[in-house]
């Protein structure tokens, strides 16, 4: 008789990661239902369950219900428990278990690992999980002291600890879940907190550091010993760089007089408050001002920085920093005649421009397909939800207050969003691989007329 064989040792790697999230999503929602994991009488609805659940392991940080005034101790432990999880990934997590019973990583393990970070090859992809573990623990921890000695000021130590552990997490994942409703009112996120030196440098240095991607870290702390740094972290060093202070400029410059968010603020506050609002649109969530309250030319800019999002192998989503570089290089390369496009010194192949055109428009179509359709089912205004859904999508979590107020149906799309910013770049990247077999004839050449 035929064995049979288990249907899951088929799967591809890019379908076992989204089983995989999924799977946990699931788990986490369930575990929300519970009655102790939420303070009110009665269980979270199924819809608002799964739409936290959602916005936690795909580290987005987008909340129909305040985090920390809706859910107990328990509930709360459950959402940073799918943040870490989400941000790391369950396989990082799963590895990490493996190493403390001493098992040995399979092929297939090393090959749904290599897709999860957005590898290139297998070679090194142990050490490499190694290195994401202890770079992503030392940095929660460092952020957690800190976070817990300026609390400590305000709140007794154990609850300055808790707090201080938990929102380390939860900026170095870029999730942007706060706690902060019990003390400062719901969704007020970090907003009481706009003229702090300490908190707003801290959140914005875990959260650069979650979004430049592990590769990049891991570069920068053994810089000292190569004295070299790959094509790879220069890239995403000088754009994230470039984009941060440009970002902090725009802000800073239109919300100046704006009486209902910079506006109040001393220079200093000013100046921390821009670069923040700067920072969080790069997939993290949190907010020391009002974003309702920006400017419509600030609402869109961030927009556009949400739709950028973070670097590859991050805890972060967009259509990344690479990717956004590759096509002002293609733009520069055309308007100088060149058919090349070479960055600090190094010609890109063709198919990583294809990849890179491919994702960027299909990353359009999501985001005006779904904007399209919840301007239909949503009451608010265009600029509103096209906000939100590049939001979902960004893995960014900031909101202009549509949240609470969405529809079950806008829930689902953009519990949808969330879930395909997390994983659709995963997904894509493996579907656009190259086929290995050769082509036996090409088409003639033809000649579109453009622009």
């Amino acid at each position: 008789m035929k064995k049979i064989k288990n249907p899951l040792l088929r799967l591809m790697p890019p379908q076992i990661l989204v089983l995989g999230f999924a799977g946990i999503i699931l788990c986490g929602t369930l575990l929300l239902m519970l009655p102790i994991a939420t303070t009110g009488s009665g269980t979270l609805p199924f819809i608002d369950a799964l739409f936290t659940a959602t916005s936690a392991t795909c580290v987005t940080g987008l909340v129909v219900v305040d985090t920390g005034t809706s859910f107990t101790t328990f509930g709360q432990v459950v959402i940073i428990l799918l943040i870490q999880l989400g941000g790391l990934g369950f396989m990082t997590m799963s590895t990490l278990i493996a190493f403390v019973l001493r098992k040995k990583i399979t092929l297939k393990e090393r090959l749904i690992l290599q897709e999860a970070l957005n590898q290139g090859s297998m070679e090194g992809i142990v050490r490499l999980i190694r290195k994401v573990l202890l770079y992503s623990l030392g940095i929660e921890a460092i952020g957690a002291v800190l976070f817990t000695a300026r609390l400590s000021f305000d709140l007794d130590f154990p609850k300055a600890l808790y707090y201080g552990v938990w929102h380390s997490i939860s900026m170095f994942n870029n999730a942007g879940f706060d706690l902060f409703g019990p003390i400062t009112g719901p969704f007020s996120s970090f907003t009481s907190y706009a003229n702090d030196f300490v908190m707003n440098v801290t959140a914005m240095s875990l959260v650069v550091c979650g979004g430049i991607g592990f590769i990049v870290i891991s570069d920068l702390l053994e810089f000292k010993r190569t004295r070299k740094l790959s094509l790879h972290s220069k890239v995403v060093l000088s754009m994230t760089a470039f984009l941060i202070v440009f970002g902090a400029i725009v802000i800073f410059v239109f919300e100046y007089t704006n009486t209902k968010t910079l506006g109040p603020l001393h220079l200093g506050g000013k100046v921390l408050a821009s670069f923040f609002q700067s920072i969080a649109p790069r997939t993290a969530g949190p907010n020391t001002v009002d974003i309702g309250s920006l400017r419509q030319a600030s609402q869109f800019f961030i927009i556009v920085l949400m739709f950028i999002g973070a670097s590859p192998g991050s805890t972060g989503g967009g259509i990344k920093t690479t990717t956004f570089t590759i096509l002002i290089g293609a733009m520069i390369a055309m308007i100088r005649g060149k058919e090349d496009i070479v960055i600090f010194r190094f010609r890109l192949a063709q198919n990583r421009i294809l990849k890179a055109i491919t994702l960027v428009m299909i990353a359009l179509f999501l985001v005006i397909f779904v904007s399209m359709l919840l301007s239909t089912t949503e009451d608010a205004q265009f600029l509103k939800i096209l906000f939100e859904v590049t939001s979902a999508f960004g893995t960014v979590g900031l909101s202009m207050g549509l949240t609470p107020a969405l529809t079950v149906f806008g829930k689902i799309m953009i519990s949808v969003m969330m879930f395909a910013g997390r994983l659709g770049p995963i997904t894509l990247a493996y579907a656009l691989q190259p086929k290995p077999e050769k082509e036996l004839y090409r088409y003639p050449e033809g000649k579109i007329t453009i622009g």
